[in-house]
């Protein structure tokens, strides 16, 4: 059995909302939940503890903060992140990312 999903654009599958983050969920199963997401310019997701994690920024310019840290967040960007690190986001502009959380 073939269980491949195939998105050929990814504009089509993704949320802005002005409440804030709809993220799209992709796939989720007992390992991995991937989701896309999108933030409008100065939205913004708060610091919180998460799983270990993945972040690909695919357009947009904003900030991410990764315990203290501040990180360009751009197309072509990608973070790995470990357990329990407090993350956090802001859009600059309109912001798209795909991320991969492990379970």
């Amino acid at each position: 059995m073939n269980d491949t999903l195939y998105y050929p654009d990814w504009h089509e599958q993704i949320t802005y909302a002005p409440t804030g983050p709809q993220p799209t969920v992709l796939r989720a199963d007992d390992k991995a939940k991937i989701i896309l997401a999108g933030l409008d310019a100065g939205q913004r997701i708060p610091e919180h503890p998460e799983a270990a994690s993945l972040y690909h920024f695919l357009e947009g310019t904003g900030c991410m903060t990764v315990d203290g840290q501040a990180y360009d967040a751009k197309p072509g960007v990608t973070l790995l992140l470990t357990a329990g690190a407090v993350r956090g986001l802001e859009a600059h502009t309109r912001l798209a990312f795909l991320a991969v959380r492990l379970a």
